[in-house]
């Protein structure tokens, strides 16, 4: 504890900043914060490489947004058109927008960004753009190559760069229209921003912001010594008090689950690893498992009580089948539905059988991973008393890509873009990158995603989505292939100081940490409620 907190220390005298904000004091409310809420981004600070795919790009601003209730909202669009064939998308600008730097932001910045990004081959797919055009200064067309109704998200989440100033050095020193601006980044250490005057939104209340790069144990402690505002914990340490701290728990999608081989062994992917599992490839095995694991019982064992149970990839999004939901800890239900599919405990110990193969397999989790650790252990107890035996076994992440073809793996996603349900589960991507590793095929749910993909407007595309996870006679919910056993939904948690708001949260993607600040204008302090 002394060498964290001295730590810490060290990193306040080198960025010459004072104690930890408070709500009030000589002057009136304090300015500035101090952050522990993510991992340094390796690769900086450029969304065109990935920078602010999940949360905001806080130094560059994106054409759309998404509100607090997951609503699209404009940002540096003032309006957007969809052609009726969905391949055109027009997009109008702000005309009063200028990047931090003073020059102003016009389509040729945006055409820019885009063609950037698919030059740079990086995690931002916009393989679907044809062609980028920019008639006017405030206007930009893009042209799709195919309807594509997730391209929405993409103008929600990639941050427009400054043709003008954008080199090999940008992901270092980022210029952006976004509220804050990047004055210093000690790699490995802190980066201190400060308010970009020129920022043409709601004006956040908070000048400077110093984000310091701690792990989740060192926040804890920066938390409990009061050197910091806002610091990301695991659930572990949830319980124990920190004077002067209160704990705000935001809803997420950052789920775990259960990918199950769905084919019967005896086929090999080109790199020459076996796919197929002998158990798993029966949907009884797959929906027994579904039906016994008691989720909420994982939430208060494994979590301390700080998440949400999880039956899909997307619980709560606006593309979410509510269907979906089932009564769990089903023990009864779970034994019924493998004595009609035949398995049986034929030789009394324990593990149900059927033409001699015992309902027996491997469920790989990360090694190093203690929360997926702890589910896969307590998951593989639950299913074991309706005779199913998981054996849990972690492995380092290259053996996983080998193995998970074949066997169980206890897998974390969640995303605000419905595009990731496509991946996992559209039979396109079976055996691609570790998306749909259990080689899932449905062909009436494939036909819905692609239906939900071609819409040319919002509701006609959450609408195909939903059907594809269950539309009264198929899917891939529980009701229909099961194709994974969705486990929980992590909080992701943070210690904040008393007085300080912040805000109403979206529900946080996959990763804990910097989505905390995609709502950052709305940050404030607050009087204390007097015996607090």
């Amino acid at each position: 504890m002394i060498m964290l907190t001295a730590m810490v220390a060290l990193l306040l005298t080198g960025c010459a900043s004072k104690p930890a904000a408070e709500p009030a004091g000589a002057g009136g409310p304090k300015e500035e914060l101090l952050l522990a809420v993510g991992a340094e981004p390796d690769g900086g600070f450029d969304p065109t490489t990935g920078w602010g795919r999940y949360g905001s790009p806080l130094f560059q601003s994106t054409l759309l947004k998404r509100g607090a209730d997951m609503a699209i909202e404009a940002d540096l669009a003032s309006s957007y058109e969809v052609s009726e064939d969905g391949r055109t998308w027009t997009v109008d600008l702000k005309s009063d927008v200028k990047f931090s730097d003073g020059f102003s932001l016009t389509s040729d910045d945006v055409k820019f960004t885009f063609e950037q990004a698919a030059r740079g081959g990086s995690i931002v797919d916009v393989t679907n753009v044809s062609q980028i055009d920019a008639p006017q200064p405030d206007r930009v067309v893009f042209t799709l190559k195919e309807p594509q109704s997730t391209f929405i998200n993409l103008l929600a989440s990639l941050g427009i760069v400054p043709k003008h100033a954008y080199g090999a050095d940008y992901a270092q020193k980022p210029i952006g229209s976004g509220p804050y601006k990047l004055v210093q980044w000690d790699r490995g250490q802190q980066a201190i921003v400060t308010y970009n005057d020129l920022y043409y939104g709601e004006k956040p209340f908070f000048k400077k912001l110093t984000f310091l790069f701690l792990g989740e144990d060192a926040a804890f402690a920066a938390a409990k010594a009061g050197e910091v505002d806002v610091a990301y914990i695991p659930s572990a340490f949830s319980g124990q008090a920190v004077a002067g701290m209160k704990l705000e728990a935001a809803q997420t999608v950052d789920n775990r689950g259960i990918m199950f081989p769905f084919i019967a062994p005896g086929e090999q992917t080109e790199g020459g690893y076996p796919i197929g599992n002998a158990v798993t490839s029966d949907l009884a095995i797959r929906q027994a498992i579904n039906y016994a694991i008691d989720r909420q019982a994982l939430i208060d064992g494994v979590l301390d009580g700080h998440g949400t149970p999880a039956y899909s990839v997307s619980d709560g999004m606006p593309w979410w089948n509510p269907e979906s939901v089932f009564k769990d800890a089903d023990l009864e239900k779970a034994a019924e539905l493998l004595a009609s599919a035949g398995w049986k405990d034929g030789d009394g110990d324990g593990i149900v059988e059927r033409d001699g193969v015992k309902a027996a397999f491997t469920l790989l989790y990360p090694a190093g991973d203690l929360t997926r650790q702890s589910l896969a252990l307590a998951a593989a107890d639950m299913v074991k008393s309706v005779g199913i035996r998981m054996e849990p076994s972690s492995k380092s992440w290259e053996e996983i890509g080998k193995l998970m073809y074949s066997n169980a793996v206890l897998f974390g996603f969640g995303s605000q873009d419905p595009i990731e349900m496509y991946n996992l589960y559209n039979s396109k991507n079976r055996g691609v990158d570790y998306y749909n590793a259990g080689y899932y095929r449905n062909e009436a749910a494939d036909q819905w995603m692609e239906q939900a993909m071609r819409a040319t407007n919002e509701a006609d595309a959450m609408e195909a989505w939903k059907k594809a996870q269950w539309d009264g006679k198929t899917g891939f919910s529980v009701q229909g292939d099961a194709p994974w056993a969705w486990l929980v939904n992590l909080d992701h948690l943070y210690l904040v100081r008393e007085g300080l708001s912040i805000g109403i949260q979206n529900i946080h993607p996959h990763g804990h940490g910097w989505p905390v600040t995609s709502n950052i204008e709305q940050w404030k302090w607050i009087e204390i409620e007097s015996g607090q």
